[in-house]
């Protein structure tokens, strides 16, 4: 999109601030429940906490352990490099202020950290495709929550290929406003 409007516009003060605002841009991978149809997607859409454009679905070139755990039925994916499967999600091309949002939904450094995934694309949206000059199969990199906290018991879990709040493991998803009447019980 920038590259057409140059082109009309021969200007270095428009080029500049169209690199300005795709440089602002970051990549985020969610793979639990901020996804699309998942509890906390509404974070995801509330322009009061940044912009996010849904840009693909995607699967982890390395494998990870994704669980389910605490009395919230939290989904976590420990960053154990090697281990579990390849996990499933959506790719989100986010703000700085959904970012810094993200970060602070996400309880950094306490119980999540954001660090770097590779991840293989599956399906793009159309224009996802046209911006980012991606395919499907295409190797990308963007940010993911994972924990490298957790308790000794969390790798013995049973392990997801992809989250889904509604999954046959039986476990009700508690949202964050919730928790302290649920901990009450």
């Amino acid at each position: 999109m920038c590259e057409q409007r140059l082109q009309l516009r021969d200007s270095n003060r428009f080029f500049a601030s169209c690199k300005v605002s795709s440089f602002l841009m970051h990549r985020v991978f969610v793979y639990g429940s901020l996804k699309r149809a998942q509890p906390n997607y509404p974070q995801m859409i509330d322009s009061n906490n940044g912009k996010a454009e849904f840009l693909a679905t995607a699967v982890t070139v390395q494998k990870y352990p994704l669980v389910i755990a605490t009395k919230y039925n939290i989904p976590f994916l420990l960053n154990l490099p090697g281990q579990g499967n390849r996990v499933h999600g959506e790719i989100y091309k986010v703000d700085k202020k959904m970012l810094q949002y993200l970060d602070w939904f996400e309880n950094i450094p306490t119980m999540y950290q954001r660090t770097v995934v590779e991840l293989e694309i599956n399906k793009l949206t159309e224009m996802a495709g046209e911006e980012e000059k991606l395919s499907p199969g295409s190797i990308m990199e963007a940010f993911v929550y994972s924990t490298t906290t957790y308790q000794p018991d969390w790798p013995s879990l049973p392990t997801y290929e992809s989250y889904d709040s509604s999954g046959d493991h039986g476990l009700k998803f508690v949202l964050k406003e919730d928790r302290n009447w649920a901990s009450v019980q």
